[in-house]
């Protein structure tokens, strides 16, 4: 079963929602420094190996939607002319 953070990715994704995906990944990054600036008693490393793997995710969702988006905007011509054929 997927992750929550893979299914927002997924719906972002799957909406072509951009803003909601970079605004995702700042919310995580910040999220990541802040912890990572923490000191103290206590150990941070679960939350930030699990912020760093949502990263991840995020940014896989990123370049899938930069992909789509790349095979959408070429792919019009592309049908184009396969029709002229």
């Amino acid at each position: 079963m997927p992750s929550a953070i893979e299914q927002i990715v997924d719906s972002y994704v799957r909406l072509k929602n951009r803003r909601g995906l970079d605004e995702l990944m700042m919310h995580r990054q910040r999220l990541a420094v802040d912890l990572k600036s923490r000191s103290g008693g206590y150990d941070f490393s679960l939350p930030i190996g699990k912020i760093d793997e949502e990263i991840a995710v995020i940014e896989a969702g990123l370049s899938r939607l930069k992909a789509e988006n790349s095979k959408t905007s070429s792919g019009g011509s592309e049908a184009n002319s396969r029709q002229d054929s």
